[in-house]
C-alpha cells in the first residue's frame, strides 16, 4: 500500500517526542515536512525534512499531500484546522481537539462536507492498559472510582505560556487525558456534579482542581488534579465493581486487577493512534468524540474558582 503522505503541523514538546519518531517508524504513513508556526526550522535540524513557517506554504509545496497531524497549542488549532479540511487534507488533531465544543463541531461538519478524515487523537485511549481495562469493565457493576492525576508543570511543560492563557486548559491539559480514558472505560455518559478550579491569582486557568462525577446508574467518580506535584508522579484510575477491583496505572501503561499485574500488549499508544488514524483515512471516516472536552467545558461552566498565589515558572 502507497504510504499516506503527512505533515506536522505545530514543532513543540509532543510532536518532537512522540510524533515524528512514531510517524518515522510507520509504513503506513510518510513524513513529508513539517510546519512550526512560532519558531521556522532549519531543514538540516529536522534531518532532510523540509520545514516551512505555515501550513499554506507546506501543502503548496507538497501538491500530493494527503494529510496533517495538527500539533500546535489549541488556541491557534481551529483555523489550522479548518484550513486543511477545506484543502481536501486528512487531520489528526492532537488533545485537546479545540478550546471549545462548538469549534470541534464546526470542524466536524466541514469533514463531512469534503468527504475526509477527522480523528480527535485522545492518545492515552491507545495506553496498552485501557482496552482490556474497558473490556474487564464491561462484565461488571461499576461502585466506584478514584482518580489522581497530578504531575510538575515545571518537568512537564517547562515555559510553555500557552497552558496559563485562556483555551490554555491548565491542568486541565493533563487532566483531560485522565477525562479522555474514564469516558473510554465506564460505560455511559459521566456526568459532572461539581468541581473546584484553583486559579493563580496571575493565570487565566486552574492549576488544581477537583471533579465529582457520576455515572449513568449513580457510582461516585472523585477525581484530583495537580500540576505542582513534587516527588512521585501519579496517573492512576482506581475502579471498585461488585466483582473486584481494578487500576489502571503511569496513565494506561500498567493494569492491575485486584493487586495482580495483568499480562497487556505493550504496543505504544502513538504507534497504536496512528495504526488507527490509517484506517479511517483509508474508509474517509471520522473519529470526534467530544466527551472529554464536554466534561472540561461543564467545570468551567459550573465549578467553584478558589483563588491561589501567582505561579512562577
Amino acid at each position: 500500500m502507497t504510504p499516506i503522505k503527512i505533515v506536522i503541523v505545530g514543532y513543540g514538546k509532543i510532536a518532537q517526542d512522540q510524533h515524528l519518531p512514531t510517524l518515522r517508524s510507520r509504513s503506513a504513513f510518510a513524513l513529508a515536512g513539517v510546519a512550526s508556526l512560532r519558531n521556522p526550522l532549519s531543514q538540516n535540524h529536522l534531518s532532510g525534512v523540509p520545514s516551512f513557517g505555515d501550513l499554506r506554504s507546506l501543502a503548496e509545496a507538497i501538491p500530493d499531500l494527503a494529510a496533517v497531524a495538527l500539533c500546535t497549542p489549541p488556541q491557534v488549532r481551529y483555523e489550522i484546522a479548518r484550513e486543511a479540511l477545506e484543502r481536501g487534507l486528512h487531520v489528526l488533531l492532537e488533545k485537546p481537539p479545540g478550546i471549545t465544543v462548538s469549534e470541534v463541531q464546526a470542524l466536524s461538519h466541514i469533514a463531512r462536507r469534503k468527504n475526509v478524515t477527522l480523528f480527535a487523537s485522545w492518545h492515552s485511549r491507545y495506553a496498552p492498559g485501557v482496552a482490556p481495562a474497558r473490556s474487564w469493565i464491561s462484565q461488571r457493576q461499576v461502585r466506584r472510582v478514584a482518580v489522581s492525576w497530578k504531575e510538575d508543570v515545571r518537568v512537564w511543560h517547562p515555559g510553555q505560556t500557552w497552558i496559563w492563557s485562556a483555551g490554555g486548559l491548565g491542568v486541565f491539559d493533563p487532566g483531560i487525558n485522565a477525562l479522555s480514558i474514564l469516558t473510554h472505560i465506564i460505560p455511559g455518559a459521566l456526568i459532572l456534579k461539581a468541581a473546584e478550579l484553583h486559579f493563580p491569582t496571575n493565570c487565566a486557568t486552574p492549576i488544581a482542581a477537583s471533579l465529582r462525577l457520576n455515572d449513568p446508574q449513580g457510582a461516585p467518580i472523585h477525581m484530583e488534579l495537580d500540576f505542582l506535584q513534587k516527588g512521585l508522579q501519579t496517573w492512576d484510575i482506581n475502579v471498585d465493581t461488585d466483582d473486584g477491583s481494578l487500576e489502571l496505572s503511569m496513565g494506561g501503561k500498567r493494569l492491575s486487577l485486584g493487586s495482580i499485574p495483568a499480562a497487556i500488549d505493550d504496543t505504544p499508544e502513538y504507534r497504536a493512534l496512528y495504526t488507527r488514524f490509517a484506517e479511517l483515512v483509508d474508509a474517509r471516516r471520522c473519529d470526534v468524540d467530544l466527551a472529554p472536552l464536554q466534561l472540561v467545558a461543564d467545570a468551567f461552566l459550573c465549578g467553584r474558582r478558589i483563588d491561589t498565589t501567582p505561579f512562577i515558572e
